[in-house]
């Protein structure tokens, strides 16, 4: 699991990064944009670009060849040029520079994403997946802790502050990932060939996406797209409810996020042993249906206290949905196929990154903030019912085929 550590490095680059992100341009844009429909949307328009390119370059990496390996060259391409960008963000000097940061950075981060989260796979055996995808996501949810926390003390300081730090912090990660990672040594299908097969291997063919879509893929898809389509809305405006609905500071609202990032932190690793020990659908249905239980709550939670409490508990159910979920989908595929599955993953992901919070804006421009929560509620709702379609299907464990299969 040392391996897994280290890679984990990339993760933490990765979140916390986007946690930012999502915590403080809200503020930039708010500046110049008064519709919080419209502030959603152009919070989302970069997700385009990974809409169409994460599918893409996950189904390439699956066929990359290079002294590298597969995935790593992306990581060395996507984190400088991210890292860079991150950091002009707070630099902006209109709405037009704003954009275009926004738009370069992330597009630079999807150049790197899905490779990097293929990565758990290609070197981790599929039975300890689920477990090291409880150890990635535990560096990942420690790299939002330090967003909403550190990062918010730090933007009071100065608002450029915890964007600088972001950019480093990713160009340190990618020193720890590429010195100690190495794909053709470490990757586990490299070590079960023997050097006759290694020395004549050839690239490996292209895998096509609609061969990948059987019943369980299909719904599983679906349910992930509704599960974020009520994360995301909830992450990226909760500063503004917090702000407008609550009455909280800047500072306190981003701040409050800090107890949903350190639950998940904290149950991420349990999360993964416990799907692997029980499985992985089963406890993401719990997670589902917790979590679904705490948006309904927080909707009538006016106290800080209790509003934090509830962002702690569903930071633990969310733990249940996220850590099994990415193993889940790898392991309804083949191992040929991880960064094609890789990429599906993150576009429906990217898909519930555009639509949901411009919808949810719309719906608080026409109502008010007091119905983000329901919304999100009944997203999780939908998610639910999309894994229950699924029965009859046993969960998935041990299914992966091996190349010599």
């Amino acid at each position: 699991m040392k391996k897994v550590w280290l890679l984990g490095f990339g993760f933490f680059s990765i979140s916390i990064t986007w946690s930012l992100y999502n915590a403080f341009v809200p503020f930039f844009l708010e500046k110049y944009v008064h519709s919080v429909a419209l502030i959603s949307f152009l919070m989302t328009i970069d997700n385009y670009f990974a809409l169409f390119l994460q599918p893409w370059i996950g189904n390439r990496s699956d066929r990359t060849t290079s002294r590298f390996g597969r995935r790593m060259p992306y990581l060395m391409i996507g984190m400088p040029f991210a890292a860079v960008l991150t950091m002009l963000i707070p630099f902006h000097t209109g709405l037009f520079t704003l954009l275009l940061f926004m738009m370069l950075m992330n597009l630079a981060m999807s150049l790197y994403r899905s490779p990097t989260v293929a990565l758990m796979p290609d070197i981790t055996p599929e039975e300890q997946r689920t477990k090291a995808n409880g150890l990635i996501n535990f560096m990942g949810g420690f790299g939002s802790i330090l967003a909403f926390g550190v990062g918010s003390i730090l933007y009071k300081s100065n608002p450029a502050l915890p964007f600088i730090v972001a950019g480093l912090i990713t160009l340190l990660c990618l020193f720890i990932v590429s010195r100690f990672i190495k794909e053709n040594r470490d990757g586990v299908n490299v070590q079960m060939k023997l050097p006759s097969e290694a020395a004549t291997a050839t690239k490996p063919s292209r895998i096509s996406f609609r061969s990948q879509l059987d019943r369980t893929t299909v719904f599983l898809l679906a349910a992930i797209f509704f599960w974020f389509v009520a994360y995301q809305g909830v992450e990226t405006l909760f500063t503004l409810y917090g702000k407008h609905h609550l009455g909280l500071s800047e500072q306190a609202a981003s701040f409050s996020l800090t107890f949903f990032s350190l639950a998940f932190v904290l149950f991420a690793i349990p999360s993964g042993w416990l799907g692997g020990r029980f499985g992985k659908k089963k406890m993401i249905i719990i997670g589902v249906c917790g979590l679904m239980t705490i948006f309904a709550l927080v909707g009538f939670a006016k106290d800080l206290l209790l509003l934090r409490g509830l962002l702690l508990l569903g930071g633990v159910f969310w733990a249940c949905i996220n850590i099994n979920s990415y193993p889940y989908v790898v392991a309804t595929g083949t191992e040929e196929s991880i960064g094609t599955r890789t990429g599906m993953y993150y576009l429906v992901s990217s898909l519930a990154a555009i639509s949901s919070p411009p919808l949810l804006g719309l719906m608080i421009d026409i109502f008010d903030y007091s119905i983000l929560f329901y919304v999100a509620a009944i997203s999780m709702a939908v998610a639910l019912v999309c894994l229950f379609l699924m029965k009859g299907r046993k969960d998935v464990t041990n299914s992966i085929h091996s190349p010599g299969a």
